[in-house]
């Protein structure tokens, strides 16, 4: 196998390309490979290369065979149910999906560096992540077919429920981790958000609270290159990961596309964290290679070439090229998980046709803790207005 030396990260002024996006004109944009960035943490190139790095090599070091096929198994079937939620909200099933299509390796390869005893604050596409932490992917369609609030109980993964509110959850993160730290443990946080919601007020306010009371938690940005529609270089003149410096923590960008750096650099951030050493910002340096929800049409703001670009740095098949020329798997193991993805896809199909409809009175339930006269009010000309169907079918 041939290895390859990475250069030292060094801070940069942003190399994206000139965009812009009047009206529903696509935007044109740079393709280079930022493989070549000198501060972009990666350990395998899209061709399925095994780079050195004398900072990150240390965290991934003793990964096995078995592990390494682990970590392409989660990708695949995290993929796979992300391809037949997106299927079953086009046929009605789900009111809406927001696909992790082309980000499967920052979420994997960062989910996969947590312990059982840190805790996970999402948004609502970290599919993947949920799945690192043993929630059932079944779990998370509830919500999108507005049979539930949100389908799972947060303490038994430690596994926060989705956020629809941008930003929001950093906030939570923070404060869980500050409570962390006056609680004495030595677990982390770790809180995910978009380059989207890097310019919310919440986030700046998270990153100042967790760098004053050095808190425990590691700020986790998939800079899909697109907060819908904006691009990045809308929102910001440097790079995302440099933001840290005014905060006055460390900030790092990896390659979002390469599951090993993802694994490697969260593993470092991770390990700050319950070392009493504070917050860090990772920036994993991905792409959306969907759409922002299933509402949304991305052939309106940006163009073909870029996507075809990025399709080629795909995270799986950069892993599997890696897998097959260091003999880590066979065409065996590439078939039984097929036939794997298969069932889970048929699995995922029949738990969502088979929920039951809400009840139509919980969403007064736990509105007060004590109970209330409106609510109570409200309650019983909702069940009026229920009764009026039922008199109109006897007539």
């Amino acid at each position: 196998m041939t290895v390859e030396s990475s250069a030292a990260r060094k801070p940069r002024r942003s190399a994206a390309g000139k965009a812009g996006t009047t009206g529903t004109k696509r935007t044109t944009r740079s393709t280079a490979s930022k493989s070549t960035d000198p501060e972009l943490v990666q350990l395998l190139t899209p061709e399925g290369k095994r780079v050195k790095n004398a900072e990150y090599d240390a965290y991934v070091a003793g990964i096995t065979p078995e592990e390494l096929r682990g970590l392409y198994r989660d990708m695949v079937l995290t993929r796979r149910f992300d391809a037949e939620a997106t299927a079953l909200q086009r046929q009605g099933e789900l009111g809406l999906w927001a696909s992790l299509l082309g980000q499967e390796a920052a979420q994997i390869g960062s989910g996969r560096a947590t312990r059982e005893d840190d805790y996970v604050f999402p948004t609502y596409r970290e599919h993947g992540v949920a799945w690192c932490r043993g929630v059932d992917p079944t779990n998370l369609l509830g919500m999108f077919r507005g049979v539930n609030n949100g389908g799972w109980d947060p303490n038994s993964n430690n596994f926060q429920l989705y956020t629809i509110v941008i930003g929001s959850q950093t906030l939570h993160a923070t404060g869980y981790a500050m409570g962390i730290t006056k609680d004495g443990a030595d677990s982390a946080v770790i809180a995910y958000f978009g380059d989207g919601a890097s310019s919310q007020g919440d986030v700046a306010e998270s990153f100042t609270f967790s760098a004053v009371y050095n808190a425990p938690v590691v700020f986790f940005c998939q800079n899909n290159q697109w907060a819908i529609s904006e691009p990045t270089e809308r929102q910001t003149r440097v790079p995302l990961y440099q933001r840290a410096q005014g905060f006055g923590f460390p900030g790092v960008r990896v390659d979002g596309n390469d599951v090993l750096a993802c694994l490697a650099v969260t593993k470092w951030a991770l390990e700050r964290a319950r070392a009493g050493e504070g917050p860090t910002l990772v920036e994993a340096y991905t792409y959306r290679m969907g759409a922002h929800t299933t509402s949304d049409d991305p052939t309106r703001y940006r163009g073909d070439e870029e996507r075809q670009a990025w399709e080629a740095k795909d995270p799986i098949l950069r892993l599997r090229r890696y897998l097959e020329a260091s003999n880590h798997a066979d065409d065996a193991f590439f078939a039984e998980l097929e036939t794997e993805s298969e069932a889970l896809g048929k699995r995922v199909r029949e738990a969502v046709r088979a929920m039951p409809d809400p009840d139509h009175f919980a969403i007064f339930e736990n509105a007060y803790a004590d109970g209330h006269a409106l609510v109570d009010e409200e309650r019983a000309q909702f069940a009026a207005y229920q009764a009026s169907f039922a008199d109109e079918g006897g007539h």
